[in-house]
Parts: structure tokens; C-alpha cells; sequence
């Protein structure tokens, strides 16, 4: 009969030995991981605990005095009318494109999927150049090409007889955010166009082949085989599609700057101009609208875990 050592007795050194003899067998893994660690750090922990510390503080980021006031910043952005103005506007881009560029791009994708398409590939690098493209340039450059004075945009509209005037679609309020939401459509169209073409990727050449030998027709194999395989690709990529669309900070701000009257002034631009762009900075109220929103966006990926662990599930019982 085996005697068991009491608790606090001979195993509890043993049982360390143990753990420090797998930790040196492994020592040059940790050795290789450590740079890893250290920059993930400096980079994102340490990020995240200052600013929740200067979310506690009334600081511009210049002065010496750091008086700590609690949660009165964040008292004062939930009452901040700017602020949810801000979220609303952060909202409705994703809305309106998140929509809009999943199933614009499930159809380019199902056209450029075809291997008999003459010249597909180009079309597919045409399409996904704008998404290499550094954002704060094509901003810069859509202000010029939807300039009212000049713009190619609206010369082709005067030249067409479409409008009588010019219009000026950066700076009247019913238009800004729709030409911005329009452009970050095109900006970030090909990054989804490739997500669906992955998809698509994924579906096996023999179910075609079955459904072809039992007489489905093209439009049939796409009703019946290609949209049902593609279901659960459809919520993974939509997630990734509006917590990527939050992102709109450099073409928001080289476009428009939050104007014309707030119309386009996104979460992230008005937390910019609170901390860094204001006559007087506030960091540390910036800081807290930062947390707030970080708190929003993890909320949308806390939607996405649910949401790919579901796919995950429908993907295996299909």
C-alpha cells in the first residue's frame, strides 16, 4: 500500500525540482520568447495601464501637475453630447458599409473566382491595390478629386449636365460622410474581396461535380452549394469587417476633420482632438474617451468570439 506524503512534505520539493528541471530543459524557448514579451510590454500592456491612469487625471500632457480626479472624467463623457454624437457617427458607417461591402464583394468574388474569367488576376490586384495604399495619402488625394473648384469629380458631373453647380461633397453636412463612407469602401474593398475568394477556396471541386452529374445548372449549384458552404464564412467575415471598419481615424481626419458641423466626426477623431489637436489639450479626457471606446470595441470582439465559435459549429455538423 502506498503511504501518501503529507501536504507541506517531501513531494512539495520534489514537485519543484521537477518544475525548475522543465523549465531549464526548456530555457532557450523562453530565451527566443522574451523579446516577444518584453515588446508586447512596452507596446500594448504598458499602453493600456498609463492610460487608464491618465484617465484618472485632469493633465494636458505638458504640465508638471497631475491632480487626480477619480472618475470625474468619465462622468463628464458620459454627459458629453459630442461624445455620443461621435458613437453615433461610428456607428452608422458600419451600418451602412459593413453591409454593402460583404455582399458587394461576395459577388465580385463568385465573377472572379471563375478560372475561365479572361484577365481575372488583374482585376483581383487592381482591386486590392487600394488597400496597400498608405490611407492618409488617398485622403489627401480624394480632397483634391472632390474639390468643388476644379475636382475631376465634379467637372464629369457639369460635363455630363448631371448638376448645374458644383457640388461640394466635403463640405456640406448631407454629404461629407457619405462621400467618406464611400471612399473607405473603396479603400478597404479588396481586403473583404479576398476574404470571400479564401472562402470559395475552401469549397471542394468534387461537390461541383456532383452537382452537375445531378443536373444542377450554374444558378442551382449557386443557390443550393455555394451560398449554404459560404454561410458561416458570412459571420466571421462580417465581424472582421466592422471591427475593422472603427478604424477610420487617418481617412476621416485627412478628408474631413470631423467636419463640416460634426458630421463626420468619428470616435476616434474627436478623442484625437481632445488630447492632442485642442487649443487646450486634454490628455487625460482623451484618456478616458479612449478607454470608453476600448471598452465598445471589445465588446464587438466579445460578438466575434460568439459569433466564430458558432460558424465553427454550423461549419462542423454541415
Amino acid at each position: 500500500m502506498t503511504r501518501k506524503a503529507p501536504a507541506g512534505g517531501r513531494l512539495a520539493p520534489a514537485r519543484r525540482r521537477g518544475l525548475a528541471a522543465r523549465i531549464w530543459a526548456e530555457r532557450w524557448s523562453y530565451v527566443f520568447l522574451l523579446p516577444t514579451v518584453v515588446l508586447f510590454g512596452m507596446y500594448t500592456i504598458w499602453p493600456i495601464v498609463s492610460g487608464l491612469y491618465y484617465s484618472l487625471l485632469d493633465w494636458n500632457g505638458l504640465g508638471a501637475e497631475r491632480p487626480f480626479i477619480g472618475l470625474a472624467n468619465y462622468r463628464e463623457a458620459f454627459g458629453d453630447p459630442l461624445f455620443w454624437k461621435s458613437l453615433g457617427v461610428t456607428l452608422l458607417i458600419i451600418a451602412v458599409t459593413v453591409p454593402l461591402r460583404v455582399a458587394l464583394s461576395l459577388l465580385v468574388a463568385l465573377v472572379l473566382n471563375n478560372q475561365r474569367l479572361p484577365l481575372a488576376k488583374l482585376f483581383r490586384t487592381a482591386l486590392f491595390v487600394p488597400v496597400v495604399t498608405t490611407t492618409a495619402i488617398i485622403g489627401v488625394v480624394m480632397g483634391f478629386i472632390f474639390d468643388p473648384a476644379g475636382g475631376p469629380v465634379n467637372q464629369l458631373l457639369l460635363d455630363l449636365g448631371i448638376v448645374d453647380q458644383p457640388v461640394d461633397f466635403l463640405g456640406d453636412p448631407d454629404t461629407s460622410l457619405w462621400t467618406v463612407m464611400g471612399v473607405h469602401m473603396w479603400k478597404w474593398f479588396g481586403i473583404t474581396l479576398v476574404y470571400w475568394l479564401a472562402a470559395l477556396q475552401t469549397i471542394p471541386v468534387t461537390v461541383y461535380e456532383a452537382a452537375r452529374t445531378d443536373g444542377a445548372g450554374g444558378w442551382a449549384a449557386l443557390r443550393y452549394v455555394t451560398l449554404p458552404m459560404l454561410r458561416p464564412f458570412l459571420i466571421i467575415i462580417a465581424l472582421l469587417t466592422a471591427i475593422e471598419t472603427m478604424q477610420i481615424f487617418d481617412l476621416v481626419l485627412t478628408m474631413t476633420n470631423g467636419g463640416p458641423f460634426f458630421s463626420t466626426l468619428t470616435t476616434e477623431v474627436y478623442i484625437y482632438q481632445q488630447a492632442f489637436a485642442g487649443t487646450t489639450p486634454r490628455l487625460g479626457y482623451g484618456a478616458a474617451l479612449g478607454v470608453l471606446f476600448g471598452v465598445f470595441t471589445l465588446v464587438f470582439a466579445a460578438i466575434q468570439a460568439v459569433g466564430l465559435r458558432y460558424a465553427n459549429r454550423v461549419r462542423s455538423s454541415s
